[in-house]
């Protein structure tokens, strides 16, 4: 059994004003899921992109504007938006304190395409990948 605290885990920026906190990936083991947290500044989140598999995006706190596809729609704490493989989408935060959101790729392995090719890609791989 491999228990994870995340209370030891790293934050890391992931752009100005977004905190990411990764709690699940191939880096630790897992083979078909990865999870991660994000804490976004208002007015701040995730540019719009697409995973090749399908995510679940889920709001702990605050509010959130999602964007799937052509729609936009707020949503709060305790609702989450099922994203489908190869769907543009972004979401920022629209409230006034931090947005907590946690989203959950059916990969172990993190990837995204950005519509804003500047922005990083991140790859969350085993070292010995």
């Amino acid at each position: 059994m491999h228990v994870l605290d995340h209370a030891t885990q790293p934050l890391e920026t992931w752009r100005d004003g977004v905190m990411t906190l990764m709690r699940v990936s191939a880096t630790i083991q897992s083979r078909q899921l990865c999870i991660f947290e994000q804490f976004c500044d208002p007015g701040l989140g995730a540019p719009m992109h697409l995973h090749a598999v399908e995510e679940v995006l889920e709001v702990v706190a605050g509010e959130a504007e999602v964007t799937l596809r052509d729609e936009s729609m707020i949503v709060t704490a305790n609702q989450s938006v099922l994203i489908p493989a190869g769907a543009r989408h972004g979401f920022k935060n629209v409230g006034t304190g931090i947005l907590h959101v946690r989203a959950t790729l059916a990969a172990a392995i993190f990837e995204a395409s950005y519509d804003d090719r500047a922005e990083l890609s991140r790859r969350y791989v085993p070292d010995n990948a």
